[in-house]
């Protein structure tokens, strides 16, 4: 296959509200851009997501339920040299794909993310629209970033690990060991839908898990603890941090 120009991989399950709004923001986005394309990748939804993004002539690849496994099976389908990970409920600066060309006309940079604002007027996104940046200071970024990066260094990281939580703070930092990798100062718009109604749970689970992770807990297990105290309590199948 041969590659060229960018490729947005969009993981989902059940995302057929967000992607409405997605669809919107890509349009014009992805027609003014050259040579891009949009591909879905599904773990089984059971609403219209895979229907909605058929219909805006998206790729659709089906792969297994996991962000990580599914942005790998994206990743492979694809023709871009650059490959842009986008969460179904993140949308991209207004020139954030002119942003992405920008910082990548420098060879030394091999990928990176934009800053991250979380939508809506309430204090909890306000708050943690202000914390994202510290936490970044601290070594921890996070997909609704909209993680970009060179093909060949993806293929030379080995792209996600089948992680079930924090595959992409993982990539984050195995990419940086790899090369350099930028934060642009426009921001990714991303939603706090799951705060809603829930924000002080949602965010003691997060900071448990947060704090386990830094000292070495394994994936699998902080998800297995995520499964016992958090799952039955929240709508997403699957916990979203940041």
């Amino acid at each position: 296959m041969s590659r060229r120009g960018k490729t947005i991989i969009i993981p989902a399950i059940d995302e057929e509200v967000a992607l409405g709004q997605l669809a919107h923001d890509l349009r014009e986005k992805v027609e003014g851009a050259d040579e891009a394309e949009v591909i879905l990748v599904d773990g089984g939804s059971r609403d219209r997501t895979v229907e909605l993004a058929t219909a805006e002539g998206w790729g659709i690849v089906h792969g297994r339920r996991g962000r990580g496994s599914q942005m790998n099976a994206g990743a492979r389908e694809s023709s871009g040299e650059v490959l842009i990970f986008l969460h179904a409920d993140t949308g991209l600066p207004v020139d954030g794909l002119e942003k992405i060309d920008e910082q990548l006309s420098d060879p030394a940079i091999i990928g990176g993310n934009f800053s991250l604002q979380f939508d809506g007027e309430s204090r909890e996104a306000k708050w943690l629209t202000r914390l994202y940046p510290l936490l970044r200071k601290g070594g921890m970024c996070y997909g609704d970033s909209a993680f970009f990066v060179r093909r060949e260094h993806f293929d030379a990281v080995g792209g996600y690990r089948d992680y079930p939580l924090f595959e992409d703070c993982d990539l984050y930092r195995r990419l940086r060991k790899h090369g350099k990798f930028v934060t642009l100062k426009a921001a990714a718009t991303t939603s706090s839908r799951r705060f809603d109604g829930r924000f002080f749970r949602t965010f003691a689970l997060w900071v448990l898990l947060q704090m386990l992770y830094w000292i070495g807990v394994s994936p699998g297990l902080l998800a297995r603890i995520y499964g016992k105290y958090g799952r039955s309590r929240m709508r997403e199948p699957v916990l979203k941090v940041f």
